[in-house]
C-alpha cells in the first residue's frame, strides 16, 4: 500500500488515497500502521475517497482504531494532499466528512504547494445533549462537576466531536497528562468518550492549550479542540472572537465569525514523507 505522512502543527497522520487503494480492515491498519515502534507512527489513519457530496471524502481512523468523526489538522492535510497532486485546482475545496461537509480556503507557495489552510469549522454545538454530555442546561459554560476523581470547571462544546475544556492557574506543562487525561476520556458523564483541552490564558488573544485525544491520548495539537477552546475562552469572558492558541506542535489561528456563527481555524500542512508498506506483513488484507 502507498501511503503519505503529513502533519498539521505535528498532529500526524498516514494519508492514503482510498480510491486507488483496497483496504479491507481499516482500523486494523490504524492500529498497526500508527505503532510509533512496529509500524510508520501516526495519530491515526484517514483515507481520502470520491465523494458524490463534495469533492471529496475524508474517512478517519484514531490510533485505537476507532472511527473518528473530524480532524481539523488532518483536514488541512487531506486538502494539501488532494492539490498538490492535481486531484483538484479549485483553491477552495469542500471535504465531507462525517461531521458534515467542511469548506477549506488553501494557501501556497511559490511553487504553488499548499502551504496553509483555512477551514470553515462550522458552528460550535452547545447543547448538552448535543455534545454529548449528561449534565442538564442549555450549555455548560464554566460549570463546576465533579469530574475524573475531582472537581473542576468544565466548559463542554461539540466541534463535530465532543470536548470538554478546563481553565487553570497551574500551568498546563506541567500537568501528568498520560495519568489524568484517561480519567476525563472515560467519565461517565461522556457516553461517547470525550476530547479534553487543559487551557492558561496568557492574555485576550492568546492562550496556551495541551490535549488529551480520545482514542489516540495525547497529540502534539487538535484543530477541532483549538476550535472548542476558542468557543470556551470567548463564552467564559476570558478572550474575544479571535485569538492564536499555542499547542506544543505549533500556533493556530482560530476566528469565532459574529455573523455566520461558524467557527474558522487557520494553520499549516506539512508532509514529512512518503512510503510503500506491505500491509500482509501485519495480517491485514
Amino acid at each position: 500500500m502507498h501511503f503519505t505522512k503529513m502533519h498539521g502543527i505535528g498532529n500526524d497522520y498516514i494519508y492514503v488515497d482510498g480510491a486507488r487503494e483496497d483496504v479491507k480492515d481499516k482500523a486494523k491498519a490504524a492500529i498497526a500502521l500508527s505503532d510509533r515502534h512496529f509500524g510508520i507512527g501516526s495519530d491515526g489513519i484517514i483515507f481520502i475517497n470520491p465523494s458524490d457530496a463534495a469533492d471529496f471524502e475524508m474517512e478517519m481512523y484514531n490510533a485505537d482504531g476507532s472511527r473518528g468523526k473530524m480532524c481539523g489538522n488532518g483536514i488541512r492535510c487531506v486538502a494539501k494532499y488532494v492539490y498538490d497532486r492535481g486531484m483538484i485546482h479549485d483553491k477552495t475545496i469542500c471535504i465531507e466528512t462525517l461531521s458534515g461537509i467542511k469548506t477549506i480556503f488553501v494557501e501556497t507557495d511559490a511553487f504553488d504547494h499548499v502551504v496553509r489552510a483555512r477551514v470553515d469549522m462550522g458552528a460550535p454545538v452547545l447543547k448538552p445533549a448535543d455534545v454529548p454530555v449528561l449534565i442538564d442546561g442549555d450549555m455548560i459554560v464554566g460549570r463546576e462537576t465533579e469530574i475524573a476523581g475531582t472537581r473542576a470547571k468544565i466548559t463542554c462544546v461539540s466541534m463535530g466531536n465532543p470536548h470538554c475544556v478546563i481553565f487553570m492557574d497551574e500551568d498546563v506543562k506541567k500537568l501528568n497528562l498520560p495519568e489524568i487525561g484517561p480519567r476525563f476520556e472515560h467519565d461517565p458523564l461522556f457516553p461517547e468518550g470525550v476530547n479534553t483541552e487543559f487551557v492558561n490564558v496568557i492574555d485576550d488573544r492568546t492562550v496556551s492549550m495541551r490535549v488529551w485525544e480520545r482514542g489516540s491520548g495525547e497529540t502534539l495539537a487538535c484543530g477541532t479542540g483549538s476550535c472548542a477552546v476558542a468557543a470556551a475562552s470567548f463564552l467564559n469572558g476570558f478572550t474575544g472572537r479571535s485569538l492564536t492558541i499555542h499547542l506544543l506542535g505549533g500556533d493556530l489561528f482560530d476566528e469565532w465569525d459574529e455573523e455566520t456563527g461558524h467557527m474558522f481555524m487557520t494553520g499549516s500542512a506539512t508532509l514529512a514523507f512518503e512510503g510503500e508498506v506491505d500491509l500482509m506483513a501485519y495480517g491485514i488484507e
